[in-house]
């Protein structure tokens, strides 16, 4: 994904595609592919930034980044279906299976298959995983005072996220034909 080139900044009523997306038409493949006009780059590097500064907080509690947003899903509900956390936390069921089953190692949590339906497992918290609730409940703060942004901030950081987890998620779909319109524009 790249970002407007930072050498031609994009004025407001910029010609945009289709999709919304202002125009490249013009910009030369070397400009597309600097760094500095990716938006994926500050992405990655924000986020593996984010959750290395997660390390010291959650080490003491004995958790990963990965099992403590799992635990987050499910302070929030009390249990859930595996297949709802994959959902809730846009992993798969892969990467999913062996975070829980550590998760029910230290007595956290157990996993059950559902009465109604054998095919369904369950993840619910146990006394014990409840009680590392009231432990975890410092580690927000100390990633806000980390991060350093106002309420505001903060807030429209994560609706912009949201939006482009949204429009990513469907272009996976819809994607191709929106490619399609943008080249054609482009070339006009």
């Amino acid at each position: 994904m790249a970002a407007q080139p930072h050498s031609q900044p994009s004025p407001q009523g910029a010609p945009t595609t289709p999709a919304g997306a202002p125009s490249l038409a013009g910009v030369s493949p070397a400009e597309l592919l600097r760094l500095d006009n990716q938006l994926c780059f500050p992405l990655y590097a924000c986020s593996k930034e984010v959750v290395r500064s997660y390390q010291p907080l959650l080490g003491p509690l004995g958790l990963t980044y990965t099992q403590y947003l799992c635990m987050m899903v499910l302070w929030e509900e009390g249990a859930a279906t595996v297949s709802h956390l994959g959902e809730r936390l846009y992993l798969d069921s892969g990467t999913l299976t062996p975070v829980l089953k550590k998760l029910e190692d230290r007595g956290y949590i157990t996993r059950e298959r559902s009465v109604a339906d054998a095919r369904v497992l369950e993840a619910r918290l146990t006394p014990e995983g409840r009680a590392l609730r009231d432990r975890a409940a410092s580690v927000p703060a100390a990633m806000a005072c980390r991060v350093r942004l106002s309420a505001d901030e903060a807030a429209e950081l994560r609706r912009l996220l949201a939006k482009v987890i949204a429009s990513v998620r469907d272009g996976e779909t819809t994607g191709t034909t929106a490619c399609a319109q943008m080249k054609e524009s482009d070339r006009q």
